[in-house]
């Protein structure tokens, strides 16, 4: 029997072309989506409710949700999908491999009317409890960034498209970044314990994309989160030469149960803070 030299021969080929074929179609839902927030947001954001953590959800939420799920369903049938307005997938069986979406990342930042534009459409792709694929976009500021552990971290603003990744602090003092809306006592007093004075605020996952771009070292957080607030960012800053672990220095994975997250520390390079 003929069998093709074209025929792939290992796992890690798989994995390359199945995130190649992925990609396309994933920049364009996450744009989809973002524009369907911004046609919500210069009518007040349609309607909000309060969950029972008494975190906002607004009718962009959902209409930004309900516009990633089918499509996202469709490109790849056979794996799950785990979402934030989707009370039944947070009991889902967690699996070898599952998505996670968080169709509107900062929901308060969205509802602030400061117009600073914090907020995102989330798509990570779980793979072996590994984040290895992640997709960020800021429709407010036309900002996408995607990652996967096959090809690396890339910003794209409009037709332009450059690759990102984490800086170097040799000779400088780290700079954090941490929640614009969940900054909390613990937060600052690990900061002043690590010696660290420089920190700048941002909403959303965009925290993670200012340490794939080099603009900042280190993020902490260490008060609740899920993991479809994390795991598109993680993936991308992974990608893009950093790390998340947890407090002690361990591997951060996902697939926690009811996919509730730990406290977390989101770095550069070095899994350790300055001595």
């Amino acid at each position: 029997m003929y069998i093709s030299s074209a025929i792939v021969t290992t796992f890690e080929e798989i994995i390359i072309l199945k995130l190649r074929a992925l990609k396309a179609p994933l920049l364009a839902l996450v744009r989809s989506a973002g524009a369907r927030i911004m046609d919500l947001q210069p009518r007040g954001c349609g309607s909000v409710n309060y969950k029972k953590n008494r975190s906002p959800v607004t009718e962009a939420d959902h209409v930004a949700e309900n516009c990633i799920l089918p499509v996202l369903k469709k490109l790849t049938p056979n794996i799950a999908i785990i979402s934030e307005e989707n009370p039944v997938s947070h009991a889902t069986k967690v699996a070898a491999q599952f998505w996670l979406v968080d169709a509107l990342d900062g929901t308060k930042e969205f509802l602030k009317p400061n117009g600073q534009g914090a907020f995102t459409v989330n798509i990570a792709l779980i793979e072996h409890q590994i984040p290895i694929l992640g997709i960020i976009f800021a429709p407010a500021f036309k900002r996408l960034f995607y990652g996967d552990s096959q090809t690396g971290a890339w910003e794209m603003i409009g037709n332009s498209q450059k690759s990102i990744t984490t800086s170097n602090i040799q000779g400088r003092a780290r700079r954090a970044v941490t929640s614009a809306s969940h900054l909390d006592t613990t937060t600052i007093s690990w900061l002043r314990s690590q010696g660290i004075s420089q920190t700048k605020h941002l909403g959303s996952s965009l925290k993670f994309c200012a340490l794939a771009l080099g603009e900042a070292d280190i993020y902490p957080r260490l008060n609740p989160t899920m993991e479809w607030d994390t795991a598109a960012g993680d993936a991308i800053l992974r990608a893009a030469g950093g790390m998340t672990t947890t407090l002690d220095f361990q591997p951060f994975l996902y697939g926690k149960v009811k996919y509730r997250n730990t406290s977390f520390i989101a770095w550069n390079k070095s899994p350790r803070p300055n001595k």
